[in-house]
């Protein structure tokens, strides 16, 4: 038989065989762990592949950290470099209430990765004492932060997060969060190109759109100008025909494009082939007149204006040619040829008749030159009767002083007859008892009285002539002083009657709208 072990030998073999065991399970436990990791790792990047938004990437991502650890909690921050500080844009569990939370650098776990630049972890976030004041955030215990960092710069923060006791982060659970937020650095990488092109295409097709515009409106201006308009290669073949062209030629497009088309009258082509030459040196063909030939043999007169077009780097790739029919207006300036001659023979006509007039004129012009003479010689005795008459006018001056004498001696007399027969009957009525009217109407009398005797009274009736007889008795009545009122009385008429005699009086003697007393100027005349 062989030797047997003792029972304690036995014993220790056994413990080192539970030892090895249990080795074997933690080495297979890891093992099963790394290769769930690689695998998440492997299929996340295979999902970058068909994943182009940037969100959606970053979510895929932080959804396998957050399965593979088995935290069930997790965040990504992003920098926000406008206003220097960190966005959550992506959440996991307890941190999906979170999206939105905005961080400064060197706040919360967050801002502390973000400031230091390296991952950070910390065993109990409750008892930590740079954690963020903030009752929310009092369900968390174990977190890791891991930074987002490309080309020496932060750009975001990835974190996971447990709310269950005794539950800790192990240095393996950093290696294998850094490997997603290499894979997330992968992913804002690959948006940002994404974005770019994105921007690229937009751009690009907006341009497209643009030249498609461009080339719509040019061919549609092509298309309706009333113009005819050819395009030529460098080769002088035509590529492009308008409406009118075929118009006004009679030719189609099947017949023309590819070709050279021939409608160039025999006796144009030496003008045309300088005006090639011209073209072909750069120079613009402007406003050429020339003819063309339709399909029916008519010639056309044409007005021709052209310019070469280029291509980007400035290389002639043909020309544009615009012809416009003026073969109207050139029979309308043929017409107003023929009509100018017409017109000149119509005015030297005109001048030959101007002549005849003009002799008849001057025939004229000798008639009342004698017609003159004979108006002087009669001028002549007519200033002899004025001289007789003159002579008469003095003997009537003469007699009409001796009349004016005569006129005066009357007047003296009838002055004395009635200053000695009138005057003092007058005055004894006046020492009578008589009432007020009676007394303004003697008044009255006896200064109408003394205005016929005076030697003034022919001076006052010249320059009242013109006043009726009613305007004659207010300028008296005006004379003597008295009121509209009290002329009104004495009358027996209403105030505004004497005040529209007033009117008239003012307008015949000229003084109306002049700041003159009718009463002063009626004296003056007596002066």
């Amino acid at each position: 038989m062989g030797e047997r072990n003792s029972p304690r030998e036995l014993a220790q073999k056994v413990a080192e065989l539970e030892a090895e065991i249990l080795q074997l399970k933690a080495a297979k436990t890891a093992f099963n762990r790394q290769n769930a990791s690689l695998k998440a790792l492997h299929e996340t990047s295979l999902g970058l592949i068909d994943t182009l938004g940037r969100e959606a990437i970053l979510d895929n991502i932080l959804e396998r950290a957050v399965s593979l650890s088995g935290s069930g909690h997790g965040y990504i921050y992003l920098l926000d470099s406008e206003h220097d500080r960190m966005r959550m844009v992506v959440g996991k569990g307890f941190f999906k209430g979170q999206l939105g939370r905005v961080v400064a650098r060197g706040e919360g776990i967050g801002g502390r990765v973000w400031r230091d630049e390296c991952p950070l972890v910390v065993a109990n976030y409750q008892s930590w004492d740079n954690r963020i004041a903030d009752r929310e955030l009092d369900q968390l215990r174990s977190i890791v932060g891991i930074p987002l960092k490309y080309r020496d710069r932060v750009l975001g923060v990835i974190g996971l997060a447990y709310v269950e006791e005794g539950e800790r982060f192990t240095e393996e659970d950093v290696v294998t969060l850094e490997r997603f937020a290499a894979l997330a650095l992968i992913a804002l990488e690959k948006a940002r190109l994404y974005g770019g092109m994105q921007h690229e295409l937009l751009e690009r097709k907006k341009a497209e759109a643009i030249l498609r515009q461009s080339e719509n409106r040019y061919r549609t201006f092509l298309e309706s100008s009333p113009d005819p308009i050819v395009v030529y290669d460098m080769d002088g073949i035509a590529t492009y025909v308008n409406p009118a062209f075929e118009q006004t030629f009679k030719l189609s497009r099947g017949e023309l494009l590819g070709k050279q088309i021939d409608f160039v009258p025999e006796e144009s082509w030496p003008e045309t082939r300088k005006a090639i030459l011209r073209l072909q040196q750069g120079q613009k063909i402007h406003l050429f007149e020339t003819k063309r030939l339709t399909r029916d043999g008519k010639i056309l007169d044409v007005q021709l204006s052209s310019t070469l077009y280029q291509d980007s780097d400035g290389n002639p790739l043909g020309n544009i040619v615009t012809l416009r029919d003026i073969s109207a207006r050139k029979k309308a300036e043929q017409e107003l040829d023929r009509y100018r001659g017409h017109l000149e023979e119509l005015v030297r006509e005109r001048t030959a008749l101007l002549a005849k007039a003009n002799m008849k004129l001057e025939l004229e012009v000798d008639e009342r030159k004698r017609a003159e003479k004979a108006l002087r010689t009669r001028e002549k005795e007519l200033k002899a009767q004025s001289h007789h008459l003159e002579e008469v006018n003095t003997a009537l001056r003469v007699l009409l002083k001796q009349r004016e004498e005569d006129r005066k001696e009357l007047g003296e007399t009838v002055l004395k007859n009635v200053e000695e027969l009138v005057v003092p009957y007058l005055r004894r009525v006046g020492n009578g008892q008589l009432n007020s009217r009676q007394k303004t109407l003697l008044g009255i009398l006896e200064t109408n009285l003394n205005n016929i005797l005076t030697p003034f009274s022919h001076v006052l009736s010249q320059d009242l002539a013109r006043l009726t007889p009613v305007e004659i008795r207010v300028a008296s009545l005006v004379k003597t002083g008295k009121t509209n009122k009290e002329i009104a009385e004495i009358l027996l008429v209403s105030k505004n009657t004497i005040l529209f005699h007033r009117y008239n009086i003012r307008r015949k003697l000229g003084i109306k709208n002049k700041k003159i007393n009718l009463c002063s100027h009626l004296l003056s005349l007596e002066k």
